[in-house]
């Protein structure tokens, strides 16, 4: 299966493999080398069902003789290195023995029409992920990332979206005067103020699309990106929760959105 392209390493100090271990355990180590790394089956392969094209594959020395061919045939060239240097590498609790490293993305420009999901300060890396696939799959196509948010194509996060930036347009470290340049409404979630979902959704009242912003963990929406809002909005909780987890609450009002625009 060797092909003149496909190289092997075995030294730990060779200079990919640092760059590598660094793509696979430092949150923001994409932004400085232009390249972010994804590992695993589900991951590379919704990569590849999206028609985007990797540009190293890498392969334990164990599978590479079993990867599929659309595999060994789907980046511009092949690194082959030991099971061990591999597993040294994952960032995996079980390493999946292989992995594609990408070319980042260029920073896309806002799409003022766009439904997008306006991320405030949100540090968790596994609630960034999880608001990415809730977007994608109620067809928000566009993440507006405000500084402070976690790094969008770091590691973990790519983990939690499972795929689903491919989907999407990222848009990182976004300041709160460029929202002026997004020609639809805000809306806001608050634990005190405006109506509750369910009756915004009866009432026909939930605009879309629209672009949805939601906020740090503890701190929620800042006040200067709040007073931008069109509609202020609160999930009924009967329950008797005081809040809740920013990710569930992006998945349920973004359905809401999607309910509202296939009832229109």
């Amino acid at each position: 299966m060797t092909r003149p392209q496909d190289q092997h390493i075995t030294s730990r100090d060779n200079t990919f493999l640092k760059d590598l271990r660094r793509l696979s355990q430092d949150s923001t180590a994409y932004r400085k080398q232009g390249r972010f790394w994804v590992e695993g089956d589900h991951l590379c392969r919704a990569a590849l069902t999206r028609g985007v094209q990797p540009a190293v594959g890498v392969f334990s020395e164990s599978f590479w003789p079993l990867a599929p061919v659309e595999w060994a045939q789907a980046a511009i060239k092949n690194i082959v290195i030991p099971d061990g240097l591999f597993h040294d590498i994952s960032g995996l609790e079980s390493p999946a023995s292989m992995g594609f490293v990408f070319d980042l993305p260029l920073n896309a420009a806002l799409q003022p029409d766009a439904a997008s999901v306006i991320l405030d300060r949100v540090q968790d890396a596994g609630n960034v992920g999880s608001i990415l696939r809730s977007a994608s799959a109620f067809g928000f196509k566009q993440i507006i990332a405000l500084k402070g948010t976690a790094a969008l194509w770091s590691p973990k996060v790519l983990r939690a979206g499972m795929g689903a930036h491919w989907g999407l347009r990222l848009i990182e470290g976004v300041a709160l005067p460029d929202l002026a340049a997004l020609a639809l409404p805000i809306v806001v979630t608050s634990s005190h103020r405006g109506d509750f979902l369910h009756q915004s959704l009866q009432n026909n009242a939930l605009p879309m699309p629209c672009a949805w912003a939601l906020g740090h963990e503890g701190q929620g929406v800042g006040a200067e990106l709040e007073a931008l809002a069109r509609l202020h909005v609160r999930i009924a909780q009967p329950g008797g929760e005081e809040s809740l987890n920013v990710a569930a609450a992006a998945a349920i009002c973004l359905h809401a959105s999607a309910t509202a625009s296939a009832l229109r």
